[in-house]
């Protein structure tokens, strides 16, 4: 009879723990790459330009009602970046700019994300651009759209903390120092 009990204290054990860790690690969600999007706004001669990255990849962990468990990494393919002519889209893609050859991703990956109010999130994290990496830290909307849940937000850097426009590109008052980038990141289970 002591054999049995064991057993079954064996197996209780291994079904509470089988239970515990997977309400711990939320599956990552599925990222809907035509729904979401990853631009970047800044001026140019006084005069407000939009451009948009083509491709990236995101790897997202959430549950809505852990929100400090989440987990965030974005991998944004420098490549892909489209300023709307091609000879602008090769010029970005050199040396002084994103030296694209070089480095060919960005990369965002969160340290501690926090619930401020409902539908908000405080994110810190790493990013890391033509090979610098700083910390970052910016606010996050999220919110449910259908079965989907949808992450958006903007995140300013300097252009010059990662070295984005060196030699005579470093001059700001041709193209400002302040980058916005904006993203929407849809994702399902």
């Amino acid at each position: 009879m002591q054999h049995k009990n064991n057993t079954v204290g064996r197996c209780s054990t291994l079904v509470f723990f089988a239970l515990f860790t997977t309400s711990i690690h939320a599956s990552p969600l599925k990222i809907d790459a035509a729904k979401s999007s990853v631009t970047a706004v800044f001026k140019q001669m006084g005069v407000s330009v939009d451009t948009k990255f083509n491709k990236f990849t995101a790897q997202i962990d959430y549950d809505a009602a852990k929100p400090q468990n989440a987990k965030a990494s974005v991998d944004i393919d420098i490549l892909s970046f489209d300023l709307g002519d091609p000879d602008y889209n090769q010029e970005v893609q050199k040396k002084e700019w994103f030296n694209g050859s070089q480095f060919p991703k960005a990369n965002f990956v969160s340290g501690k994300i926090t619930s401020s109010t409902p539908g908000k999130l405080d994110v810190t994290g790493k990013l890391t651009i033509k090979g610098k990496t700083t910390d970052v830290t910016f606010p996050l909307n999220v919110k449910k759209e259908g079965t989907a849940q949808v992450f958006e937000g903007s995140l300013p850097i300097k252009r010059l903390t990662f070295s984005i426009g060196d030699g005579t590109w470093k001059d700001t008052s041709v193209v400002a120092d302040e980058v916005i980038i904006k993203f929407r990141v849809v994702g399902t289970q």
